[in-house]
């Protein structure tokens, strides 16, 4: 059993409401094999527990660790090729991606994750060309990433069983295109080769393999309503209610996604989940962008709860989405990164001011807009109640995990920082990645001083350099020949697929936001 002795020179424990935190001036835990058992202050607890290791130097702000709660791959799109472009255009784009080392590729994010406070990460894979004995072996390399790195991983592989590069059924997207496309098209489609059956089996090996790890979970993933038959949505509903597991799934993350749900059920996306019992504390939306004030309405009465991925969402110009509204009828948000940040990396500080300031609406009425302890709240509690974890992380309190951070004071304050300024205040608008000294998980320090204790950062990015330097493969250079080609006639496909007359303008008024 490993027990340590944590200082800082300002904790900040939990929140307490959305304007109010627990902070303890020269704060200190004890923590045994992972569970934090003490909360107090420095000197009590190092007076009577003298002889236990200490971490931290006392210039630090302790924080809880921080839950990522939507993220998806390493290298981001933007590094692999494929620009910002509106969602159902950059799908398109998305097939230059080169043939990724999926070990060192998960290693790159979780990098950037650790060194900004994440400590947990809601890992939404998909798209792994392959039957299922590939599928299974690439996960599992993806998964050791993450245990070697000593990250906690809330692992769901996402389901798509249908419409699978447009709103319309793959077949007929084949069908639909120039004779030179047409091959080319359906030898993508071929590449992913799991059934329905596949992908339900696939669930309940890594489940079984890994949900009893301490610092591993295994959930479901229904990827979004136009990817999944109305058959994978009874699976997968079923499977979470025998297992207890939570769901991932993004939803309305566009205007054509609200108009798709219309298609084919005659209402909302919402409604049409809810008819298949998918609702409630197991299930998160991941964006939510186009729901309406009932679908919200609904959502909080069922206790479901809403990822909201603020920076994906202007990048590819989805919309702004109603965090306001949510946070006013009591729905549990988290925060999440998606494919990368604003500044195309995952740094959780900065994406913490992205929600703080995004939703700042015209008014004076402070209870209107996010406040710092909501932001903070998002990005511990509100993304753990989202994963297997739910209550047992997000706070530094006797009984929780001892996943934490540490951020230098000195770089937040200096060179002159007024008393009057409120401790979260100053973390959450001023604090930097690079001010992130120390980031323990499940009791172990696994970032130090811009080191990592586990692995070679250095040798790691070194060999994903060097594999990725050789020419692209034969099938890379068809896939990439292939979005090109494929980029105007998905360009119409989706010119006339809403009906302007019907919709509420793009734009919503900013009392909504």
């Amino acid at each position: 059993m490993t027990t340590s002795l944590v200082r800082s020179r300002a904790m900040i424990t939990k929140t307490l409401s959305a304007t109010e935190w627990e902070e303890v001036a020269d704060g200190a835990l004890i923590q045994e094999d992972g569970v934090i058992t003490e909360v107090g202050t420095y000197d009590d607890l190092h007076r009577r527990h003298p002889t236990l290791p200490v971490i931290g130097t006392g210039r630090e702000i302790m924080l809880p660790g921080f839950v990522n709660g939507h993220h998806h791959v390493g290298l981001t799109p933007l590094q692999l090729g494929s620009p910002d472009m509106p969602l159902e255009l950059w799908f398109v784009t998305r097939m230059v991606a080169r043939n990724m080392n999926i070990y060192l590729d998960t290693l790159y994010s979780a990098f950037e994750m650790i060194g900004s406070g994440i400590t947990t990460v809601q890992h939404i894979h998909g798209w792994l060309p392959g039957a299922l004995p590939e599928v299974e072996a690439r996960t599992a390399e993806l998964i050791r990433a993450y245990e070697d790195i000593g990250m906690r991983v809330s692992y769901c592989f996402a389901l798509r069983d249908q419409n699978r590069l447009v709103y319309q059924a793959d077949q007929d997207l084949v069908a639909s295109l120039p004779q030179e496309l047409r091959g080319p098209m359906q030898r993508w489609f071929e590449r992913f080769q799991l059934s329905l059956d596949d992908n339900l089996d696939l669930f309940r090996t890594l489940h079984r393999s890994h949900n009893s790890k301490r610092r591993v979970r295994v959930q479901l993933a229904p990827a979004n309503l136009h990817w999944c038959s109305d058959a994978a949505l009874t699976a997968l509903a079923t499977l979470s209610r025998e297992h207890d597991a939570p769901m991932h799934m993004h939803l309305v993350e566009t205007a054509y996604q609200k108009e798709y749900a219309m298609r084919r059920g005659g209402g909302t996306a919402v409604e049409y989940i809810d008819r298949f019992g998918m609702l409630g504390p197991n299930m998160t939306l991941g964006h939510g962008v186009w729901l309406n004030e009932k679908d919200i309405d609904r959502l909080a009465e069922t206790g479901s709860c809403i990822c909201h991925n603020c920076s994906s969402n202007f990048r590819l110009r989805s919309g702004v989405a109603a965090l306001n509204r949510f946070e006013a009828v009591g729905i549990n948000t988290a925060i999440g990164l998606d494919e990368a940040g604003i500044n195309d990396d995952r740094d959780m500080l900065q994406e913490m001011r992205m929600v703080l300031r995004a939703h700042r609406v015209p008014g004076m009425d402070e209870a209107e807009v996010p406040q710092m302890a909501q932001v903070l709240r998002m990005a511990t509690v509100g993304g753990a109640r989202t994963t297997s974890w739910r209550e047992t992380l997000g706070t530094l309190e006797v009984g929780k995990g001892a996943d934490l951070s540490l951020v230098d004071w000195g770089s937040i304050a200096y060179p002159y920082l007024d008393e009057l300024t409120p401790l979260l205040d100053a973390v959450i608008q001023r604090a930097k990645a690079s001010a992130v000294r120390t980031v323990m998980c499940d009791g172990e320090v696994i970032y130090q001083d811009g080191r990592f204790t586990r692995v070679d950062r250095d040798g790691a990015l070194k060999q994903l350099h060097d594999e990725l330097s050789h020419a692209l493969s034969d099938d890379e250079v068809e896939r990439r020949k292939l979005s090109k080609a494929l980029l105007p006639h998905v360009r119409r496909f989706y010119a006339d697929y809403i009906d302007p007359a019907k919709h509420e303008p793009f734009y919503r008024p900013s009392s909504r936001v």
